[in-house]
């Protein structure tokens, strides 16, 4: 594998084919990150966890929460197993290279830093921790935490929307995967825009994005790497066999 770099600079594996055996290894490490990504599910049945609904559930991984590390940890393990789910996979597609690979990339490697680099405190249900964050008077690794979430979100939503483009007009399940996922997420953005703005209803609304990344990463990783031509419709078989027939 090439050194990652830039976004833009990711290098791609110099690979022809991808074997079985690397197809299925990712796709299990991959189900792995999903259910590793997800921890917050166990949030909702655990009473008084979650304090409020307003609050956001990277405000559960803040130094002197209960179960921070264990929370932390799991993120940390996600995005490793992403990184190593779509090294195996790789971007080869149709004949092709995805585009949207590298990015995945990006996402999942911002989601072992944000694991890692955790929140001082709880700024989602905190007014004091929101009033320092905001004078920059926190450690340095509550606004590490912060840029690598900004990055998470921003490479998985440019993902997303490079392989819409590409599976445009494919009539495959996968194109329609990723159309769905960038409708999901303009609707989901200016409601999370609104949660962060007001301190209101975060843990009702982030799930949204916790689902459409991890339906964005079982795709990529699950996509064939060769895909299948639609099946020809009735007419179109009737038409090509009044061609053939035609033919001297």
């Amino acid at each position: 594998m090439q050194a990652l770099t830039l976004p833009s600079r990711v290098r791609i594996p110099r690979r022809t084919e991808v074997g079985a055996g690397e197809l299925n290894a990712a796709r299990v490490l991959a189900i792995g990150a999903v259910i590793a990504y997800n921890w917050w599910v166990v949030v909702l049945f655990v009473p008084g966890l979650m304090p409020s609904v307003n609050g956001f559930f990277s405000d559960l991984e803040a130094d002197g929460r209960p179960h921070a590390a264990l929370m932390s940890g799991a993120d940390l393990v996600a995005g490793l197993l992403m990184l190593a789910a779509l090294f195996l996979r790789g971007p080869l597609a149709d004949g092709g290279r995805r585009r949207e690979w590298r990015w995945m990339v990006v996402f999942a490697a911002a989601g072992a830093v944000g694991g890692h680099y955790t929140y001082a405190c709880s700024e989602g249900l905190s007014a004091t921790c929101r009033r320092l964050e905001w004078h920059l008077q926190l450690p340095v690794h509550h606004y590490v935490h912060m840029v690598s979430g900004i990055v998470e979100f921003a490479a998985l939503t440019t993902a997303a929307g490079i392989a819409m483009r590409r599976t445009r007009g494919d009539g495959t399940a996968w194109a329609r995967a990723y159309s769905g996922l960038v409708t999901v997420l303009a609707v989901g953005y200016p409601l999370l825009a609104l949660a962060y703005l007001t301190d209101r209803l975060g843990t009702l609304v982030e799930p949204i994005f916790f689902v459409a990344f991890s339906v964005m990463l079982l795709a990529e990783v699950f996509e064939p790497v060769g895909r299948r031509v639609p099946a020809p419709s009735w007419a179109e078989r009737v038409a090509a066999r009044g061609a053939g027939s035609a033919t001297p």
